[in-house]
């Protein structure tokens, strides 16, 4: 069974009965008896076409198919007479055919010329559209060829530029390392200086001078504390350096990243082929324009980066330099300085040493003196007690000769001798008081003396051991130049 509608193209191999004329004995029969039934066939079917081009492609028989089997049947049962050809009416001439089929074979012939010509056309608009097509695709692949050719070169000088940013980062670091250690080498010198001056501060009494010693130490402090201000105004500086160095850095790894991305893509759309995997069909991706930068502007995007780069590289190599020369600086300026007060400190001990050594040479002589005065007093006491016995014994004399009788007590020379005894002997004793009262205030004024000479020498002895015990047994560990240029 067919689909309705099909044509049957084997036809020709059938037995060439013909349908579409009944025989010419059932001629009248037929029209007579069945021309209603064929009528409705005719009309309620295809009208167009004669039904023997069509098979019902339906088991169930309908109206028109149980029509047709009755014709059949009647055209089966009808004798064939010649005579029954005169009622058939004729529809063309020969002519018609004639024409008819020289028609078809004008038809045909300007049917197949212009076939023959739409193939001609077309094999060679496919040949030149192909022609074409490769012709683009090669001048697309040559420009995505070049396009590599520039995303390599800039690559190549990002590249170049990273590694020289990465190393001055590096020196930078270096330095700025170099420049934290030298900072805090200078916070032992300075505390060192703070603190013999408040150790000198316990000096006493008359020590307790402005000298030079403590002009230098004012001074070193003020030295100390002015490289340590200038170290953390350049520390400050390599901070925000690096900051801006490491900034650039990210700047050209990000562009770098995305040309190693664009590269790569690149390069995937420059080896994809007709026969390549993964093609396919993006419809409207033409009409797409998603780009934010041209030819001139991604090339500058970049050349301002490197540009940038470069800048800040250069700023940096310029403040490691002047990180060096304020290292070394600042190292000089410690150190003459250090070697100012060291200078002063042993004039000054040598200064103290020697009032010391004169203070006890007077001490010593004094505590002499002391001495012989205490044994002049001695002598002088005893030579007081030795003039009593002498008085007592010439008052004695006068005063048993006072008891002679009448005329007997008389002025005579013994009596005079005697009381002129007794009066040398008063005047030597008040002499000897006289010179015993001198010798103890001349003892009083020798141990004043001895007690202010050993308070002077104490407070010798004390400013000489805050100087050369105190002071300068701390600045014997000053740092070397290594240390205070950062190197250790």
């Amino acid at each position: 069974m067919e689909l309705i509608g099909s044509t049957q193209m084997a036809t020709y191999a059938r037995p060439k009965t013909s349908h579409f004329l009944p025989a010419i004995s059932t001629t009248a029969s037929s029209y007579r008896s069945h021309q209603p039934a064929l009528t409705l066939n005719q009309n309620s079917n295809m009208p167009w076409r004669t039904n023997s081009y069509f098979r019902s492609g339906s088991a169930i028989p309908t109206v028109s198919a149980l029509q047709r089997d009755n014709l059949d049947l009647v055209r089966a049962k009808t004798m064939f007479y010649p005579s029954n050809r005169t009622a058939l009416s004729t529809r063309y001439m020969p002519e018609d055919w004639y024409k008819s089929n020289q028609s078809n074979y004008r038809e045909s012939e300007s049917s197949r010329n212009s076939a023959e010509r739409l193939r001609r056309d077309t094999i060679r608009m496919i040949q030149d559209k192909d022609q074409l097509t490769r012709k683009t695709q090669d001048t697309t692949s040559k420009n995505i060829g070049e396009r590599l050719n520039d995303i390599s070169f800039w690559r190549s000088e990002l590249n170049h530029e990273i590694d020289n940013m990465v190393t001055e980062i590096s020196a930078l670091t270096d330095v700025k390392r170099r420049l934290e250690r030298a900072l805090a080498e200078t916070e032992g010198p300075l505390q060192v200086s703070q603190e013999c001056l408040f150790h000198r501060e316990k000096r006493m009494s008359i020590d307790l001078v402005h000298d030079h010693v403590e002009k230098d130490l004012i001074k070193e402090v003020e030295v100390i504390k002015s490289c340590q201000e200038r170290m953390r105004r350049h520390l400050d500086r390599a901070i925000a350096q690096l900051a801006s160095n490491r900034a650039a850095q990210h700047e050209l790894e990000r562009d770098l990243s995305d040309k190693v991305t664009a590269q790569r893509i690149d390069d995937r759309c420059h080896h994809l082929r007709n026969t390549s995997d993964g093609i396919g069909y993006y419809r409207g991706i033409d009409r797409m324009d998603p780009s934010i930068s041209l030819p001139d502007s991604w090339s500058k995007f970049t050349d301002d980066n490197i540009l940038h780069s470069q800048s800040e590289r250069a700023a940096s190599h310029k403040l490691r330099d002047e990180i060096e020369i304020l290292l070394n600086t600042t190292s000089n300026e410690m150190w003459n300085q250090f070697n100012s007060v060291n200078v002063s400190f042993t004039n000054r001990i040598s200064e103290m040493a020697d009032a010391k050594n004169n203070l006890q040479t007077h001490l010593a002589k004094t505590l002499q003196e002391i001495f012989q005065t205490e044994m002049l007093i001695e002598a002088l006491k005893k030579a007081i007690r030795d003039k009593e016995n002498p008085l007592k014994v010439a008052q004695t004399r006068l005063e048993e000769r006072t008891r002679r009788p009448n005329v007997e007590l008389c002025r005579d020379n013994p009596h005079h001798r005697l009381v002129t005894e007794v009066r040398e002997i008063e005047d030597t004793i008040h002499k000897l008081r006289e010179r015993l009262m001198e010798a103890e205030n001349t003892l009083q004024t020798l141990v004043k003396t001895k007690v202010a000479l050993e308070h002077d020498l104490s407070i010798k002895a004390n400013s000489l051991f805050l100087d050369q015990e105190k002071c300068m047994g701390m600045r014997k560990s000053f740092p070397s130049t290594p240390r205070l240029v950062g190197y250790t």
